[in-house]
């Protein structure tokens, strides 16, 4: 009992840690990818704002030689535009300027650079040793613009100059980063994605832990009063005074029959327990195929029998011998028996043929004559805890893990499983295995 835990224990702390190196490594995934798109929106950021200083000092220095030259003077040999701010600026001309002048030579400058973009200017006047305040300028022209006239200091250096100022420059540098604002919102919006799926995921895997552990101590619990009702049946059968009455005898084997089925369900789900876990192991050993058949339906046929139907077996002529854990492959047999008997309309008809195939391999086949099962619930009655949706009509009662045990014991052994149905006209589920070996002649 203690190996058990120590195997639960340690497949919980595997499962924990690959959830834990998932999430690692995909936190350490979006840090790079939030890394290289922030350095790629900076560096464009930078490059953008280094294009507009340039075009700025270009146009400025252009409109400074229109107004020299139109005054008849030259510029001075240095110092001709100061970048007071981010987006301010101070020319300086050496000589009176005209504003009407000034706005037209700036207007042309800027749109000759393709500077589409708002600005004002102010002129200094060294007789009131003022900024006068000459113009706001729009693009494109006839928009309609709400703003507070700004304040364009001096500059203390200069006489005679012009000061310009970009009120609306970190709006033009942004729409000319709409494509990487567009990734970046799109970036966030991955991030914001990831870390629901990781709540959800996380989330899921504790609601799993807590569902799977209470299964297992719920159908560990049960085994203890299940042992307990059989040895009390049996017990109550083999009492001579309950033997002499029938309608006692009746209820004790009840009671057993019902006891060793609810039995058959818990083991079912410790064995799909022990599936999901990781620690399951198949016993793998050469086996008779017939033989095995035979077995496995002498005490079968006799329940069918008794319910007034009839159990044929069509085996080939050559003697199968297979490879598969014995236990598991006797439990999916007696599942697809048992769906066949309680699936029926009214007395059971079951078939189960075998017949090798030219690759080597042998398909076992189990038909019946049973209800069907509609077209619309075909592809899903291998799912877990799934059950073919009856009403009232036939009333079985089952978890939905028979056809589920038999699909996964198929699939670990590396068999095709097949369903066929017709509704209300019967149901052929065929097993294709690999031979190990074949022989003659076959068991009769």
């Amino acid at each position: 009992m203690s190996d058990c835990k120590n195997q639960l224990t340690f497949a919980i702390i595997m499962k924990s840690s690959s959830i834990t190196r998932v999430v690692i490594l995909g936190t350490i995934a979006i840090i790079g990818i939030i890394g290289v798109q922030a350095y790629w929106v900076i560096t464009t950021w930078n490059v953008n704002e280094e294009e507009f200083n340039q075009k700025v000092h270009l146009a400025l220095y252009n409109t400074a030689g229109a107004l020299a030259e139109l005054n008849g003077s030259t510029l001075p040999p240095r110092n001709v535009i100061r970048q007071r701010t981010t987006n301010y600026y101070v020319v300086n001309i050496a000589d009176e300027i005209d504003p009407q002048n000034l706005e037209y030579f700036l207007q042309r400058e800027f749109e000759a650079l393709a500077l589409t973009i708002d600005f004002e200017y102010a002129v200094f006047d060294c007789h009131t040793d003022e900024m006068v305040y000459g113009n706001y300028c729009s693009y494109p022209p006839d928009k309609e613009v709400k703003f507070e006239r700004g304040q364009l200091p001096k500059d203390s250096e200069f006489t005679y100059y012009f000061g310009v100022k970009f009120p609306t420059r970190s709006g033009f540098l942004f729409n000319k980063m709409q494509i990487s604002v567009l990734f970046s919102m799109i970036l966030l919006i991955t991030v914001l994605f990831f870390a629901y799926s990781m709540f959800v995921i996380l989330q899921q895997k504790r609601l799993s832990s807590m569902q799977k552990d209470f299964i297992d101590n719920m159908t560990h619990e049960f085994k203890t009063p299940i042992s307990t009702i059989r040895i009390s049946a049996d017990v109550f059968l083999n009492n001579p005074l309950v033997q002499q009455e029938p309608r006692l005898m009746q209820y004790a084997g009840i009671i057993r029959e019902q006891n060793q089925r609810l039995n058959d369900q818990v083991e079912n789900v410790l064995q799909l327990a022990r599936m999901e876990r990781g620690n399951f192991q198949l016993r793998r050993e050469v086996l008779h195929l017939h033989e095995l058949l035979v077995e496995i339906t002498a005490g079968i046929r006799l329940q069918i029998e008794k319910k007034g139907g009839s159990l044929c077996l069509q085996l080939t002529d050559n003697e199968v011998y297979i490879e598969a854990d014995r236990l598991h492959l006797s439990n999916i047999l007696h599942n697809l028996l048992d769906n066949a008997i309680k699936y029926c309309r009214a007395a059971p008809e079951v078939t189960i043929t075998t017949q090798c195939t030219p690759d080597g391999q042998v398909q076992l086949r189990l038909s019946d004559r049973g209800i069907g099962i509609p077209k619309s619930s075909q592809k899903q009655v291998f799912e877990k805890f799934y059950r073919v949706p009856t009403g009232n009509v036939h009333n079985v009662k089952g978890f939905g893990l028979g056809l589920f045990y038999v699909h996964t014991i198929c699939q670990r052994h590396h068999w095709k499983i097949a369903l066929e149905s017709i509704e209300n006209q019967g149901t052929t589920i065929s097993i294709v295995i690999p031979i190990v070996k074949v022989g003659h002649p076959a068991v009769t």
